[in-house]
C-alpha cells in the first residue's frame, strides 16, 4: 500500500470521526419532551441511505497505488465539508436535534448557521461524507448505485420533514423553503 493511500485512509477516518463527533457527543439525547413524530417514512429513507453507505464501504476496489491526487483532493474537500456541516447543524439545531423526523411542542424554525445555506444540512453533511468515501476507493459503477440509493432515501426524508415543518410553521416555512434549497446548495 502506497504512502498516499495510507494518508488517504487516515484522512478519511478523521473525516468520519469529525462528522460523527457532534452527533455522538454534542447533540442532546434521550429528551423527554412532548412531540409529534413521523418515523415510518423516515426509517425507509434512512435504510436506503445506510445501504448506500454500506455499498460505498463494502464494494471498494483494491487499494490504488499510488492514490491519484484528484481522488485524494475530492476526499479531503468533501470530508471537510461534511465535518463543518455536521458541527454547524448540531450547534444551531441545539435541543431540537432528534434522529427521527418530528417536532417538539416548543419546536422553532431554525434558519441560521448551516440552515441558512440548506434546509437539511445534516443530510447534506451525510452526502458529503459519502462522497468523501466514494472518492477514496469506490469504483464508479458502485458509486453511481450508492449515490442513487442515497438520494432516493434523502428525498423520502426531506419530503416527510418538510411536510411536518409546513404543517407547523405554514407561511414562514413556505417563505424559507422558497429561498433555501433542500440539501444541495443552488441545486436541490
Amino acid at each position: 500500500m502506497s504512502p498516499t493511500m495510507i494518508l488517504g485512509l487516515v484522512v478519511l477516518a478523521a473525516s468520519w470521526l469529525a462528522w460523527f463527533w457532534p452527533f455522538a457527543f454534542r447533540a442532546p439525547h434521550n429528551q423527554r419532551r412532548p412531540s409529534i413524530t413521523l418515523a415510518t417514512p423516515t426509517r425507509a429513507g434512512l435504510l436506503l441511505e445506510c445501504t448506500a453507505i454500506c455499498i460505498a464501504l463494502a464494494c471498494r476496489q483494491s487499494f490504488i497505488d499510488p492514490l491519484p491526487w484528484w481522488r485524494f483532493a475530492g476526499m479531503l474537500v468533501f470530508g471537510v465539508i461534511a465535518g463543518l456541516l455536521s458541527w454547524s447543524s448540531v450547534r444551531h439545531l441545539g435541543r431540537q436535534f432528534r434522529v427521527n423526523a418530528g417536532l417538539y411542542d416548543d419546536h422553532e424554525l431554525v434558519t441560521t448557521g448551516a440552515y441558512a445555506l440548506v434546509r437539511h444540512p445534516i443530510y447534506a453533511s451525510l452526502l458529503a461524507i459519502l462522497a468523501s468515501t466514494l472518492f477514496l476507493f469506490t469504483p464508479w459503477q458502485w458509486a453511481i448505485l450508492s449515490i442513487a440509493l442515497f438520494l432516493a432515501g434523502t428525498e423520502i426524508r426531506v419530503a416527510a420533514e418538510d411536510g411536518l415543518l409546513d404543517s407547523r410553521f405554514g407561511a414562514r416555512f413556505a417563505q424559507y423553503k422558497g429561498r433555501v434549497k433542500a440539501y444541495i446548495p443552488f441545486v436541490r
